[in-house]
């Protein structure tokens, strides 16, 4: 083993750290200390009745273990050991109420905090005040009444070895800093890390945050995709027919400014939503209300100024649908227009009843050579999101040369008419 190998562990940047944070120990447990240095004083004083003392010291206990079994405490500790240690433990789930199993673990290593701290911040206020005494005087340096003073079978006379042993008193004391900062941070996981509890409550945290960007990401490929494909098929037939019907070509460019203006506060809505942090949004314009089945026939109206030539039949209340429903019914079928438009031919027939007990969808185009649309497409993914969200089911598929699409969402008694 080389001297650099020997002495590393004293020069360590890890080793500073963690001593630090044993010495953070010993800072808090200063309090402590100075509680039992007082009742030891009354314990020994004949004057104090002693059922008064035991009293009081028995509320002091109590009111000096609190503090250790504290949810914050647990917090702040997880905190001091990933910026001092180095350990990768995850923050404590918000309002997640803890189990009596991690506060005792968390008691415990505050405990232990507390102890070995101490003793660092004692032998670093004791032993190493001393070591520089001992290499002091090899220099020549007065260090006072210790001159002549005797450490056991050393002198004041004997610079050479007072020398020597306070090199070793801090050599020691860096190695035993450094091992209980190494042991710290070895336990640290094992009395810190999260309970099975929080574990379950990081994982459906980490799935809610997941659903509402996959949320998000459906409104915006269904919304901004649906646009951009009537604007572009619009721009098309505009551009053949130009100087031909420039009538036609009006109405085109109306529906294509008409068509990215809804588009543009679809945007608006999600990027409301995206700017919301903690259930506090930044300031912004006020975001457009999302489309349901109500505005079915603009819907229409805006695919057929595509091109599309499309068959509509309304059965049922659709105004009376949850707005949930409604929601996501407006986007299935908006998504299954834009593959037609996409991926099919005209026309598309679009079949919406309203039974007392769901919602029916049904969309059937004619496909455009062998097959439609893409097995793995965002589309296709995003509606059966959307259905399976809702509890309900989806076929959709080539049936002979056509390409159907069939949607049956359920609508809860409760909630219904």
């Amino acid at each position: 083993m080389t001297v650099g190998g020997v002495l590393g562990p004293l020069v360590r940047g890890s080793t500073w750290r963690r001593g630090v944070f044993l010495l953070l120990g010993g800072v808090l447990a200063l309090p402590y200390a100075l509680i039992a240095a007082a009742f030891a004083q009354l314990l020994t004083n004949d004057d104090m009745p002693l059922p008064l003392v035991g009293a009081l010291l028995l509320v002091a206990a109590v009111l000096a273990a609190v503090p250790v079994f504290l949810a914050g405490s647990r917090a702040l500790e997880i905190a001091a050991a990933r910026a001092l240690l180095a350990v990768d433990l995850p923050e404590p789930p918000p309002g997640y109420r803890l189990d009596r199993e991690t506060r005792l673990r968390s008691a415990l290593w505050i405990a232990l905090h507390l102890v070995t701290g101490g003793l660092v911040l004692f032998a670093a206020i004791s032993a190493f005040p001393m070591a520089l005494v001992f290499i002091a005087q090899q220099f020549g340096i007065d260090t006072g009444p210790a001159t002549g003073d005797a450490f056991g079978p050393l002198t004041g006379r004997d610079p050479g070895w007072l020398t020597l042993t306070g090199v070793v008193l801090l050599v020691v004391l860096g190695y035993a800093v450094a091992g209980l900062g190494a042991l710290a941070a070895s336990m640290a996981p094992v009395l810190l890390g999260p309970s099975q509890g929080e574990r379950i409550a990081a994982l459906e945290a980490r799935a809610t945050r997941l659903a509402e960007r996959n949320r998000l990401a459906r409104e915006l490929h269904d919304s901004v995709g649906h646009a951009l494909t009537v604007a572009t098929l619009q721009a098309g037939a505009a551009r053949e027919l130009l100087d031909a019907d420039p009538e036609f070509t009006r109405r085109a460019l109306t529906a294509i400014e008409e068509t990215s203006r809804h588009a543009m506060d679809d945007l608006d809505h999600v990027l409301g939503l995206l700017r919301e942090t903690d259930g506090e949004a930044y300031p912004t314009t006020e975001t457009a209300p999302q489309r349901t089945l109500t505005q079915l026939d603009r819907l229409v109206a805006d695919t057929r100024a595509a091109g599309l030539a499309v068959q509509s039949r309304v059965t049922g209340a659709v105004g009376e649908l949850p707005a949930a429903v409604s929601r996501e019914g407006y986007r299935i079928v908006q998504e299954g227009l834009t593959n037609a438009a996409r991926h099919g031919r005209g026309p598309v027939t679009l079949r919406v009843d309203v039974p007392p007990d769901g919602l029916e969808i049904e969309l059937v185009n004619g496909l455009r050579g062998a097959t439609g649309p893409a097995r793995g497409g965002r589309g296709l993914d995003g509606m059966r999101e959307r259905v399976l969200l809702l509890g309900g089911r989806i076929t959709a598929g080539p049936d002979g040369d056509r390409w159907r699409v069939r949607v049956q969402l359920p609508v809860p008694r409760r909630e219904s008419r």
